[in-house]
């Protein structure tokens, strides 16, 4: 995993947010501790519209726990907008790189770990034990039969990449993020379909999980994630005698 991811953006804002926001996913799929957006070189008078796509990059950091996205900018309208904003209020907005760059590391993932699997049969099996032993260890025993439900669906889906599998599970801040990567470009997640069984799968994975989604890959593959509520058990207490 690697720790800080800096996109440098220059030109008029309104020309490229989008690509920006895109730019982000592709960086959030590498596992980063954070990335950081740097506007040093984006010339003034941000428009408006541009802010309002810039900020909803806070849903990244929302729906994605553990990895932060900062944001800096030399221009305090466009740090005043963000904050205001409702997704913008996710993000870190800073006025200088340095200020950045010292809040991301504060955001670090209290556990994470990885496992590679083989496009077998026995890997969406293989991938529930992975969450089962990983939730035990980490004293969220409870959590281990949902997630590790998901998980295994998440990885019946990338089966058909044909790829090595890439599983991760981290735990942060009460919430539980599952990740599988693949090599397949298909980032489509079909509705529910009693007739589909990648459509009930992915079900499954919505009724259990507080959010989930998929990331592109720079290499041209895919993430698929999902979240859960992931607050450790209080230890029992002794009744008075």
């Amino acid at each position: 995993m690697c720790q800080v991811v800096v996109l440098e953006v220059a030109g008029r804002l309104v020309d490229v947010a989008q690509e920006l926001d895109l730019a982000i996913q592709l960086a959030l799929a590498e596992g980063p501790r954070g990335v950081v957006c740097d506007l040093s070189a984006v010339l003034e008078g941000a428009e408006p519209g541009a802010v309002e796509v810039l900020a909803t990059a806070g849903r990244h950091v929302r729906d994605w726990p553990g990895t932060s996205v900062a944001v800096v900018s030399p221009d305090p309208w466009v740090r005043h907008a963000l904050a205001a904003h409702p997704l913008g209020r996710h993000l870190i907005v800073a006025a200088s790189m340095l200020t950045a760059l010292s809040e991301v590391p504060a955001t670090l993932t209290q556990a994470v770990q990885w496992l590679r699997l083989a496009p077998h049969p026995t890997a969406p099996r293989a991938s529930r034990d992975f969450v089962t032993r990983t939730l035990q260890g980490w004293g969220l025993g409870p959590l281990a039969l949902s997630a590790g439900l998901v998980m295994r669906e998440l990885v019946a889906n990338s089966m058909h990449a044909g790829t090595d599998i890439d599983l991760s599970v981290a735990w942060d801040q009460g919430a539980l993020r599952l990740t599988v990567r693949d090599n397949s470009p298909d980032l489509h997640l079909p509705p529910y379909s009693h007739v589909d069984p990648y459509a009930r799968r992915m079900s499954v994975v919505a009724v259990l999980s507080r959010a989930f989604g998929v990331l592109p890959t720079a290499d041209g593959g895919k993430v698929a994630w999902a979240v859960l509520n992931a607050t450790r058990p209080h230890p029992p207490t002794s009744a008075p005698c």
